[in-house]
């Protein structure tokens, strides 16, 4: 009986202190979480919040208002705008997180080589970073498909590059920091190759800072892709894409306001909410580091 007593305080106790923690989240980012956990389940399996074919076209029923069958209305074609949305999610999730996975790769390859490199590499490599940094990355990322063509993947790897230089930038900074540390000077003494250092060392203390920036680098990338596929340099119609529904739905707009607000509201949505997720994880980054 008293085994079972402690268990049921211990339990309590757990349960007590659980709750405590969730109550002090602020609502910002239980708002965030609510809104990308939305967005993955839309991006995943789009079937599930709207059963209907995103490329179903019905000239009868074009731009119908919001209403019974159609909550936020048709575009143009007869497309049901909500489900077009739902099924877009993909998109613009395979978009932000693969052009963000592009920049975080080389910029932490670039930044890590620069930061454990002999002076002349680094000041090479700062160089590089430096001219791509000079671009803004809309610009840039503009420029990079005029060469490449128009097309997701290009798409992807162009917003990737004209993000690498934040991450580069922190990893090089982070791994100069590190690579002073005294433990890192001990593990020299011991004749440790300079590779095992940085790899078992010096990167995993530098790479502390990079979930702060790429969750606000994925919403930058997101709205990114979304400005490019509105001048028609990423999905082709009939893809359901919130950049290319926007540009679809803009000769349109005062006589059916409904197919370009909506998505342009779901964009705006998941960029905030990552916006503020990441503006949480700094803070507490923050605060552990002072």
């Amino acid at each position: 009986m008293a085994v079972d007593s402690l268990t049921a305080a211990r339990v309590a106790t757990v349960r007590r202190d659980t709750w405590a923690r969730l109550a002090g989240v602020p609502w910002g980012v239980v708002f965030s979480l609510l809104v990308l956990l939305l967005t993955t389940v839309a991006a995943i399996a789009p079937q599930l919040l709207a059963p209907g074919d995103p490329l179903h076209a019905d000239p009868l029923q074009s731009h119908l208002p919001p209403g019974p069958g159609h909550p936020a209305g048709t575009d143009i074609q007869g497309r049901d705008v909500l489900t077009r949305i739902i099924h877009g999610a993909r998109y613009s999730m395979l978009i932000g997180l693969g052009a963000t996975a592009t920049a975080v790769i080389l910029g932490v390859v670039l930044g890590a080589l620069a930061g454990a490199a002999p002076a002349w590499a680094d000041r090479v490599v700062s160089r590089l970073v430096d001219v791509v940094a000079s671009f803004p990355e809309v610009l840039l990322a503009l420029l990079m498909i005029a060469f490449t063509g128009r097309g997701t993947l290009n798409l992807v790897l162009a917003l990737g590059v004209a993000g690498l230089p934040k991450y580069a930038r922190t990893v090089r900074s982070n791994v100069r920091l590190a690579g002073a540390a005294g433990y890192v000077e001990q593990a020299r003494t011991f004749g440790i190759s300079r590779a095992r250092i940085l790899a078992r060392h010096v990167l995993p203390n530098a790479l502390g800072a990079l979930p702060v920036i790429v969750t606000i680098g994925f919403g930058g990338a997101i709205i990114g892709a979304s400005g490019l596929s509105f001048l028609g340099l990423g999905p082709q119609p009939p893809a359901a894409e919130w950049g290319l529904m926007l540009s679809e739905s803009r000769a349109y707009l005062r006589q059916a306001w409904w197919s370009g607000v909506f998505p342009g509201a779901a964009l705006t949505l998941v960029v905030i909410a990552a916006t503020i997720l990441g503006r949480a994880l700094q803070a507490r980054y923050e605060r552990r580091n002072r």
